[in-house]
């Protein structure tokens, strides 16, 4: 028989948000795989967080954020709980605790890219189960017990969920009939010879808090800060900015020529018949737009990386 993870536990006499300084946030971040990830995110985002690796409480160059590092899958319960004003984890996390916080924005990114993972129902390539009916009775292990057994209650199937402490993508057919994993490129799935079934969930990291530190004026203020901040960190992913300056006569050729480039900003310049053109595109495009641009008369060309695009 499975015991329930308990959830952690508060005094009655304890705050109901993580830090008694009104002015400090604190917040959760991962360890594990997303770990290096988040942290260039905050760097994107302008935040520089440092320390020894087997740290959990990292150094911050804001001194009105407090950060602890957490294994992914228990953020959700320590915001919820009011140990942590705000944290970062899956929504997939969030939904296998039934942790009632509030959801602030989805942050698409993860180890790979910015797919999302997927938890997914696998079995070996050779199994005779092919649909999600075909296991009833059988056994299935996952790290993700409440999200599996959820999933098999609503598609009316009896099946024995145990949990498993990793490896999990092993033990089929040895010694469970199926197995609930994570994904995020089925690199791993294939390497094990492994067929999937079904997808229960797919999920990215998003921003979450705690529901009375979010009625806080200040702290709801510093939530809403951060959170432009990070998304304005993703939106400059895999994009550049590129400036130019350009004959005016050409102008209206580049426009109908480069979709990408249909809302530059153009300026003139004190030259008589020029203009300063300026934009954000796709990086990849670059290699093949330059050339173009040099064809049309473009000079002073200038490719220049961005760390964050707020809309």
């Amino acid at each position: 028989m499975l015991q329930e993870r308990p959830a952690p536990h508060r005094s009655m006499n304890a705050p109901a948000s993580a830090d008694n300084n009104s002015r400090v946030l604190s917040i959760g971040l991962p360890t594990g795989s997303l770990h290096e990830a988040t942290l260039a995110l905050f760097a994107k985002a302008g935040y520089q967080i440092s320390g020894s690796s087997r740290s959990y409480k990292p150094s911050i160059d804001d001194p009105e954020l407090r950060v602890r590092l957490l294994r992914a899958q228990e953020i959700s319960r320590y915001v919820e709980h009011g140990f942590l004003d705000c944290g970062l984890t899956g929504r997939d996390w969030i939904a296998e605790n039934g942790s009632q916080v509030e959801v602030l924005c989805d942050l698409p990114f993860s180890k790979v890219s910015a797919a999302p993972t997927r938890w997914v129902l696998v079995v070996p390539n050779d199994s005779p189960i092919r649909t999600v009916a075909d296991l009833a009775g059988k056994r299935i292990a996952t790290e993700a017990v409440g999200l599996t057994r959820r999933f098999l209650e609503k598609e009316n199937v009896r099946a024995e969920v145990e949990f498993s402490w990793g490896a999990t993508e092993v033990k089929v057919p040895d010694l469970v009939d199926a197995i609930v994993d994570i994904t995020e490129t089925g690199s791993s799935l294939r390497a094990n010879n492994l067929r999937i079934v079904a997808t229960l969930l797919e999920s990215y990291p998003q921003l979450i808090a705690n529901r009375t530190a979010f009625t806080d004026p200040w702290k709801k203020d510093k939530l809403d800060r951060l959170q432009i901040l990070l998304q304005g960190a993703l939106a400059a992913r895999d994009k550049v900015g590129l400036k130019m300056n350009l004959p005016e006569k050409e102008l209206q050729k580049l426009i109908a020529t480069l979709p990408s480039l249909r809302e530059p900003t153009v300026s003139p310049l004190a030259h008589s018949g020029w203009v300063a053109v300026e934009t954000i595109i796709d990086e990849k495009v670059v290699r093949e737009l330059i050339p173009t641009l040099k064809r049309l008369g473009a000079e002073g060309i200038i490719e220049y990386p961005l760390n964050k695009v707020v809309y």
